[in-house]
């Protein structure tokens, strides 16, 4: 299998998210952290079978979060919005 495929950890589904779907034709997925631009274009068009138009990265630092007296951080993450070409779709959750 293709490595950047591997890479693509999962859909994001926030109502922000969502509401570009409807909208703009854009989709959120969490990526590895060491992915680039064209490594996500690729391998979202070979795991959808889509044409991407513009890929946007965001590196979401991870929050300090606190239990009692122990202190913890959540891991940094990166976010990708992917904007697709006019007529493609990503049919994700659409017969749950």
């Amino acid at each position: 299998m293709n490595k950047s495929i591997n890479q693509i950890v999962r859909p994001l589904l926030t109502e922000k998210i969502t509401h570009f779907q409807e909208t703009e034709n854009k989709y959120g997925f969490e990526v590895h952290p060491k992915m680039n631009k064209i490594e996500i274009s690729k391998g979202i068009e070979d795991r959808f079978n889509v044409k991407v138009r513009n890929v946007r990265v965001i590196n979401v630092k991870g929050k300090k979060k606190r239990m009692g007296r122990f202190e913890g951080k959540r891991k940094n993450w990166k976010k990708a919005i992917v904007t697709l070409e006019k007529g493609y779709k990503i049919e994700l959750f659409e017969g749950v």
